[in-house]
């Protein structure tokens, strides 16, 4: 097969991977939008409850942008606080390590089972014919990875692509990868997938892969400081501490990345499973320190939810 084969059938498995990822998510809101809007508003009053919300919500629309943007635009309408905000986009961050899991288990082949459950369900006149287009695109998700790490196989003999990654094979360089490649597709699903695709494919090492993924949430911040554009201060402010926080746990990762990475890798054994603990261990501590930092300055942010939206203004420009 010839390297422009090679590069389009590897395209075009990304983008149905990227497809069928937000025909998933648009479904699932579709389904429960009013639903996820309602509870994440009655749910929220403490932190530690829309910690867990943004989580179980995450994993279940398999798409923190989606999430983040939906709580930015929330807090717009003013149905939930600046304050409850902040739990429900960082539980956002631990939610999305579950699309890691997936494919490091390699659950992936169950694609084809979801894709006919969905077709038939949807085929029938009931009121569940909606809830069969998102079991569906769950499998149409699940199976593209599948098509991805098919058409991954062809690199390994290939020199070019080696040279590449080792080229690019520093924590810094890896981190600032993550975080384009992410901002451009919008997902840090799609990049946390094929990295560890690269990984079970022998072409990317897990210590090299891991560092691509931690920057990879800075990158998946995109999505809800565009939404934010023109919304009023608050809700630009809850897009804003999304990307703080992101950037915050980077930089507290960053000095010490390349031993994290060696020792999650010596700790989990088998490389992909690697990727999916660091993943997870990062975005834990992460959410345990910003925590840590929001307690302290709790009388403050609760001074800032008692204020309206213009006053929030005034009063972050005094």
């Amino acid at each position: 097969m010839s390297n422009l084969r090679v590069l389009l059938s590897i395209v075009s498995a990304i983008v149905l991977f990227l497809y069928g990822l937000g025909a998933f998510s648009q479904e699932i809101q579709t389904v429960g939008r009013e639903s996820l809007q309602k509870w994440l508003g009655r749910l929220t009053g403490k932190r530690w409850r829309a910690l867990l919300l943004g989580g179980v919500a995450t994993a279940i629309v398999q798409s923190s942008s989606a999430v983040t943007a939906l709580t930015v635009a929330l807090v717009d309408a003013g149905t939930i606080s600046f304050g409850s905000s902040l739990g429900v986009i960082l539980g956002a961050n631990i939610g999305t390590t579950s699309t890691a899991w997936l494919v490091s288990l390699k659950l992936t082949s169950i694609g084809p089972f979801f894709i006919v459950f969905g077709a038939l369900l949807s085929a029938l006149p009931t009121r569940f014919k909606i809830l069969g287009k998102a079991a569906f695109y769950l499998g149409f998700i699940f199976f593209s990875l599948d098509v991805v790490s098919y058409t991954l196989k062809p690199l390994a003999q290939n020199p070019a692509f080696a040279e590449v990654l080792r080229q690019s094979s520093s924590p810094l360089m890896g981190v600032l990868a993550g975080t384009l490649v992410t901002a451009i597709v919008q997902s840090s699903s799609i990049t946390t997938g094929l990295c560890i695709l690269l990984v079970q494919q022998g072409l990317l090492g897990p210590a090299a892969a891991i560092p691509i993924v931690i920057g990879a949430n800075i990158g998946t911040t995109a999505t809800a400081l565009v939404a934010s554009i023109k919304m009023h201060q608050t809700a630009r402010r809850v897009a804003l501490s999304n990307l703080l926080f992101n950037t915050f746990g980077v930089v507290m990762f960053v000095p010490f990345l390349e031993r994290f990475a060696t020792a999650v890798v010596e700790f989990a054994g088998e490389p992909s499973m690697a990727v999916a603990w660091a993943q997870l261990i990062f975005n834990v501590v992460m959410t345990a320190a910003v925590l840590v930092l929001l307690r302290i300055f709790h009388s403050r942010l609760r001074q800032l939810d008692a204020l309206p939206a213009h006053a929030v203004t005034s009063s972050v420009s005094h």
